[in-house]
């Protein structure tokens, strides 16, 4: 049984940093691409960023301003988040997804005040 593990969401002042943690605990192989989503108040989840063997991927808004990375002998992934926004305010996820084999973390606030 796979679980994944959120952690270092807060409240933060615009133009701040917070740093999330994302801790996999069971069968997580290298194989599987890790990202991180954020679901805002009355908006869809959307993906922040991934990262893989292969490629890192960021959305456009986030480009400049968080850093992915993963530790593969942790099974742990992190968003490095700076210069922080007050629409960057959302629960933020962790995910883990290999074909059709998917892990969701419980989520972890984010909180942008102007």
């Amino acid at each position: 049984q796979v679980q994944l593990v959120e952690s270092g969401g807060g409240l933060v002042q615009t133009g701040g940093s917070l740093k999330l943690s994302c801790e996999a605990s069971g069968s997580i192989s290298s194989m599987y691409v890790m990202g991180w989503y954020r679901q805002a108040p009355g908006k869809q989840r959307e993906l922040i960023a991934h990262i893989s063997t292969i490629t890192t991927y960021y959305r456009d808004s986030v480009k400049g301003r968080f850093t992915i990375s993963r530790d593969y002998a942790r099974n742990t992934i992190y968003l490095q988040m700076n210069n922080l926004k007050p629409e960057d305010t959302a629960v933020y996820y962790c995910n883990a997804a290999l074909v059709d084999d998917t892990y969701w973390g419980q989520g972890t606030q984010v909180t942008v005040s102007s």
